[in-house]
């Protein structure tokens, strides 16, 4: 099995990644959904951050620190950096932001690793739906030093075109932004699992291919 197969049953077995028929805040009715709040212990936390570290790993991403916006990028950031050493021997650094600047004891708007110019960053996320945390967090990063951002890590890219545009939020994201956004999988690795027996709901493929068809970017 390999790590995005087993990071789709690992998924499905967490209750993350469900099949059946949901109305999705978009308006469009899907027979998919992914609910990354089910992830809630120790040990999915751990195993998630070692799916963050092979993603990273498997596309020759070298970071100097991974930042994860708040706040359920936090403990994403914490997870991935800790997996990165623990299975790797990469050493790296984490920071994350407050939603508030603190005013009182060392103050600032980071916490954790302080960003310095020229230094190489990978934004740890769950999803994407439509590219506000980037936009939300990347004037910070930049106003706190000249950074690279080497690019953003999320578990499931959904390659879904957006209300107004045939582009994905990864695509609008790289256009707009020039941030590769890598994902540990995307839809079509799901479809593929599902035919495989991977995960149970192979009665959902061509419901599934159908909403892909009619949806996908």
């Amino acid at each position: 099995m390999t790590y995005k197969e087993s990071f789709i049953k690992f998924m499905a077995e967490s209750g993350v990644l469900k099949f059946g028929e949901f109305t999705l805040k978009s308006g469009r009715v899907a027979p998919y959904f992914i609910n990354c709040g089910n992830y809630k212990t120790g040990a999915q936390l751990a195993k998630l951050g070692e799916y963050y570290a092979e993603c990273i790993n498997e596309h020759g991403l070298k970071p100097q620190t991974l930042f994860g916006p708040a706040y359920k990028g936090i403990p994403l950031s914490v997870a991935a950096s800790v997996a990165l050493y623990n299975k790797y021997g990469v050493d790296c650094n984490y920071c994350f932001d407050r939603k508030e600047v603190k005013d009182h004891g060392e103050g600032g708007m980071f916490v954790g690793k302080t960003l310095e110019d020229g230094e190489k960053v990978v934004i740890i996320e769950d999803v994407m739906t439509s590219g506000k945390a980037l936009r939300e967090v990347l004037p910070k990063l930049q106003g706190a030093a000249k950074i690279n951002i080497e690019g953003m890590i999320i578990t499931v890219d959904r390659m879904e075109k957006g209300l107004e545009t045939n582009k994905s939020a990864v695509q609008e994201v790289k256009d707009e932004f020039g941030v590769n956004v890598y994902s540990i999988v995307n839809i079509n690795d799901i479809i593929e699992a599902l035919e495989n027996g991977v995960v149970e709901g192979k009665e959902y493929v061509d419901k599934m291919k159908e909403y892909r068809s009619k949806y996908g970017a």
